[in-house]
């Protein structure tokens, strides 16, 4: 979901255009709404019974294929993946046993390049394992404590890649057993939380850290950014791992995600009123008109129009446009949030709509051809994150010549360049606006300058709109920065 969707989705196919064999190994959910999604996969005949200790016993997982963009996609098939909610949970919670379904997908990972025939051959034991996020990150586990012990898997590689570190796959101490480790293991994957955060005083905070495990045993480490590389390594940014991933910075990189634009291109985007190019902005105009038509605002083409999209929860920053709202529409601008999470924010996005009808509007939920409109017609894409691994609506919005004005945190302070005026003999340079820190001035500050600029310095706003429009995140740029490290990685001896 989310991220990690875009990039499992888009940068296998950009590393088999560039001739490697790639095969992506994910959950078949089942789950009455995106069934038809598998359609099109094949059950294979490869069965594998996997041994998870003595607490969770023997497990068979089946596969199913499907070869697409000259990719493998692989999917695990066991009744654990088969229930309804999101991948993590349902309106209850998230499910009580996803320790266990999330390392029964790396052991079936694992497993697959060794068991399951593609095209006449297995994948073999000469492989790159890249492990995102906690959800994956048993696989560098296992391959050093199940696997090269015995002589498997010695030619092998793995890296974790951090999609966003505030998620580590913690749960109590007495779960190791979940794991079918040795016990001379447990020190690997030990957690112990700082006193301010247990239960109570008899509460010891011990636990087993998925993540934490992950960091010590594979071969390399990487993010989404090279700004997230270097703040998961402060004590800030950190989330509790900052000592450890300090100690091993020498293997730790970041990467930034690229974009599909065969999906993303406003010249050639059907789920937009009108298409244009940085060479021709006059359909965004009616992209513009469109939108505040849809939503019921009043079409007013001078007024700038302020998006926010994204989750409601406190890592993007949606109370800092509640607690900003009659500030910006006192700048005249019309402002529109798209997204769900936080019931108060929620609830306060329709009151608001009443308080301000011809200032703002904010639908609840998502949609995907809706947020092609909106970066499509808005002026400004504003991106309050907290923390941004990366982020990827910046980098949409700029192809659309939607400026994004952002807080300087990993992905956003890699992409975006801030406005310079006086730069290149006063034509300019930069792609939007940055502020620091992720306050509700600073953001009002940045705002304001960005709102000045759009209605009394036309020449710079095209300016700033036509070099976001040129820049080049394709996923081919990307996939070569990911070969690089595939080669640093096998370069060395296996680090556990």
């Amino acid at each position: 979901t989310g991220g990690l969707g875009d990039v499992v989705g888009s940068l296998p196919s950009a590393l088999a255009s560039r001739g490697h064999r790639v095969m992506v190994v994910v959950p078949r959910y089942i789950n009455s709404v995106t069934d038809a999604l598998y359609d099109d996969a094949q059950e294979t005949d490869c069965k594998v019974s996997i041994d998870m200790g003595y607490v969770c016993g023997r497990h068979e997982v089946g596969y199913f294929h499907l070869r697409k963009d000259n990719v493998d996609w692989v999917f695990v098939d066991h009744p654990v993946f088969q229930r309804t909610g999101s991948p993590y949970g349902d309106e209850a919670g998230a499910f009580g046993d996803n320790q266990f379904r999330f390392t029964l997908l790396s052991l079936a990972g694992c497993e697959a390049p060794l068991n399951l025939e593609l095209q006449g051959s297995v994948y073999g034991e000469k492989c790159v394992f890249v492990a995102n996020d906690w959800h994956a990150g048993m696989v560098p586990v296992y391959l050093a404590a199940k696997y090269r012990p015995y002589g498997v898997y010695r030619d092998a590689r793995s890296i974790l890649c951090i999609h966003n570190l505030s998620h580590q796959g913690v749960e109590p101490a007495m779960t190791y057993g979940n794991f079918g480790l040795p016990g001379e293991w447990y020190g690997a994957l030990e957690w112990v939380f700082p006193e301010w955060a247990r239960a109570h005083e008899l509460d010891k905070g011990e636990a087993v850290n998925i993540l934490k495990g992950a960091t010590v045993t594979a071969d390399r480490l990487m993010t989404v950014s090279q700004g997230y590389a270097w703040e998961i390594t402060t004590p800030e940014g950190g989330w509790g791992l900052d000592h450890l991933l300090r100690s091993r910075q020498h293997v730790l990189n970041g990467v930034t995600n690229g974009v599909d634009y065969t999906e993303w291109d406003p010249e050639t985007d059907k789920l937009i009123e009108k298409t244009f190019s940085f060479t021709d902005l006059s359909g965004k105009a009616s992209c513009k008109e469109a939108l505040q038509k849809q939503l019921g605002l009043p079409c007013r083409p001078n007024a700038p129009l302020i998006c926010f999209i994204g989750r409601l929860d406190h890592q993007k920053g949606p109370d800092l446009v509640r607690d900003s709202l009659a500030e910006m529409v006192g700048m005249d601008a019309q402002i529109i949030m798209l997204g769900s999470g936080d019931l108060e924010i929620e609830r306060w996005m329709r009151w608001a709509e009443t308080a301000y009808p011809d200032s703002f509007r904010g639908w609840v939920g998502f949609s995907v051809p809706t947020a092609h409109q909106l970066i499509a017609g808005a002026d400004i894409l504003l991106m309050p994150s907290r923390f941004e691994p990366c982020g990827l609506n910046q980098l949409y919005a700029m192809r659309y010549g939607t400026v994004p004005v952002a807080h300087s945190t990993g992905g956003l302070r890699d992409t975006i360049d801030d406005f310079n005026p006086f730069a290149k003999g006063k034509l300019g340079t930069g792609t939007g606006w940055t502020f620091s820190p992720a306050e509700k001035w600073a953001m009002l500050g940045a705002l304001e300058i960005a709102v000045d600029t759009y209605r009394h310095h036309k020449e710079s706003w095209a300016g700033i709109q036509q070099r976001g429009m040129t820049q080049d995140f394709t996923w081919g740029h990307s996939a070569e920065q990911y070969e690089q490290i595939f080669e640093w990685a096998l370069m060395d001896p296996p680090y556990a």
